[in-house]
C-alpha cells in the first residue's frame, strides 16, 4: 500500500470517528413501541377480578409508553391458581404477558412447596387491597330478614371455588365461629356459574368481591329481595370500623360486629386467630399486577408508570365508577417487591392448622 492511500485511510478513519462523535446521541424507542401487551386475569369472564380487571386493561394502554396494543385473556381455574401459575412457568420473559391476579396470596402461603416456580420470585408491579362481601339467599329456613337471622338459619349450603382459596375458608371459619350448621359445595371455576347456582338453589351462600357484587348482585338479586348481605370480611374489632372506598353506601355489616351482635362479645379463638391470619394477607394483596421472573428492567418500569398513571386519569375514574361504583388503587411503591415478599410468610402452626381445618370440610 502506497504512502498516499495509508494517508486517505486514516484520514477517512478519522473523519468517521469524529462524525460519530459529534452526531446527538440517538434516542432509544419505548420498550413497548410496536407491541402487544396481553393482560391475563386468572378468572373467568363476568367475575369481579375480570370486570376490573378489563377496566385496568381498557386505559392502561395510553398510559405505558409506546402505546402497545392491549388484549385481555381470561385463564381460570383451581381458584385462581392456574392463571397465577402459568404466569411464572410459561409465559414469556419478555414483559409482554402481565399478570391481574386475585386471591393468589394465601395459596401461595398456605403450600409454598406446590410452586414449581416461587411466587416470591415474580415482579410485583402493582397491588391493590380489598374485601369480600357474603350474602346469602332470603328463602333459608326459616327466613331471612337481617343478617343477625343468619344465626338461626336451618340448611344453609355454602358455595365456594375452591377449598383453599382464602374466600371459602374465610366463609366456612365465619359460619363455624358463628355456630351456625350447614354444608359445603365447592369446585365451581369462578364466581359466574356459582352466582347461577346460587339462582337455581343449589347453593344459598356465596362470597364476591365488591366490583361484581355492586355491578350484578346488588342492583338485581338484593334489590329483588332474592338475596340479602350478611357481612363483609374485616377484622377490625371497634364498633365503626372505618370503611374503605369499595363499600361506600353499601349498609353491610363487618363480621366482628356482626359477630357481637348475635354472640354478645367480639369474636376469639383458634378460628379467629386464623380468619385474622388469612384476612390480612389477602385483604392488603387482593389483587396483585405482577410479571413473571427475569423482566427485562425497562419493561417493568414501563408498566409501573403505566399503572402509576391510572391514579390521575379522570375517564378511568368516570368509567369506574359507573360500572362498579368505586375507583381501584394501585400501590406502586419503588420497594414494593420488598413488602410484598415479606407478608407471604405464615407462622408454620398456623400454616398447618389452617391447612388442616381446609382439609376437613363440613360433612355433606
Amino acid at each position: 500500500m502506497t504512502s498516499f492511500f495509508r494517508t486517505a485511510r486514516r484520514l477517512a478513519v478519522a473523519f468517521l470517528v469524529a462524525g460519530a462523535a459529534a452526531a446527538p446521541a440517538r434516542a432509544q424507542e419505548p420498550y413497548y413501541k410496536g407491541k402487544r401487551l396481553t393482560v391475563l386475569i386468572n378468572f373467568a369472564v363476568s367475575g369481579p377480578t375480570d370486570i376490573e380487571g378489563r377496566l385496568f386493561a381498557k386505559y392502561l394502554a395510553r398510559h405505558v409508553d409506546g402505546n402497545p396494543t392491549i388484549i385481555v385473556q381470561n385463564m381460570d381455574g383451581a381458584g385462581g391458581l392456574v392463571g397465577a401459575q402459568y404466569m411464572g412457568e410459561i409465559a414469556p420473559r419478555d414483559g409482554s404477558v402481565v399478570g391481574y391476579l386475585t386471591g393468589v396470596a394465601w395459596m401461595y402461603a398456605s403450600d409454598p412447596a406446590r410452586w414449581r416456580v416461587d411466587f416470591r420470585t415474580y415482579e410485583f408491579l402493582a397491588a391493590s387491597s380489598g374485601t369480600t362481601i357474603h350474602y346469602a339467599r332470603t328463602d333459608i329456613a326459616p327466613g331471612l330478614h337481617e343478617a343477625a337471622d343468619i344465626a338461626k338459619a336451618q340448611g344453609v349450603i355454602a358455595g365456594g371455588l375452591s377449598a383453599d382459596t382464602s374466600k371459602d375458608l374465610r366463609l366456612r371459619l365465619a359460619l363455624d365461629m358463628l355456630g351456625v350448621p350447614f354444608k359445603y359445595v365447592t369446585g365451581y371455576r369462578s364466581s359466574p356459574p356459582a352466582r347461577l347456582a346460587l339462582q337455581r338453589g343449589e347453593i344459598n351462600m356465596f362470597t364476591e368481591s365488591p366490583p361484581s357484587y355492586r355491578s350484578l348482585v346488588e342492583p338485581t338479586m338484593v334489590r329483588s329481595g332474592e338475596v340479602m348481605p350478611i357481612f363483609y370480611d374485616e377484622d377490625d374489632v371497634s364498633d365503626h370500623p372505618p370503611k374503605s372506598r369499595q363499600l361506600e353506601g353499601l349498609s353491610i355489616q363487618p363480621f366482628p360486629q356482626l359477630y357481637k351482635r348475635i354472640k354478645g362479645a367480639l369474636p376469639s379463638g383458634k378460628f379467629w386467630d386464623a380468619y385474622r391470619a388469612i384476612y390480612d394477607m389477602n385483604a392488603t394483596l387482593l389483587r396483585v399486577v405482577v410479571l413473571p421472573p427475569g423482566i427485562p428492567p425497562a419493561a417493568v418500569e414501563a408498566l409501573r408508570k403505566g399503572i402509576e398513571g391510572l391514579a390521575n386519569d379522570k375517564e378511568f375514574a368516570v368509567e369506574a365508577m359507573g360500572a362498579i361504583e368505586f375507583v381501584p388503587e394501585y400501590s406502586t411503591a419503588a420497594d414494593l417487591n420488598t413488602h410484598v415478599r415479606e407478608m407471604l410468610v405464615v407462622a408454620p402452626e398456623m400454616r398447618d392448622f389452617i391447612n388442616d381445618y381446609m382439609r376437613n370440610p363440613p360433612k355433606q
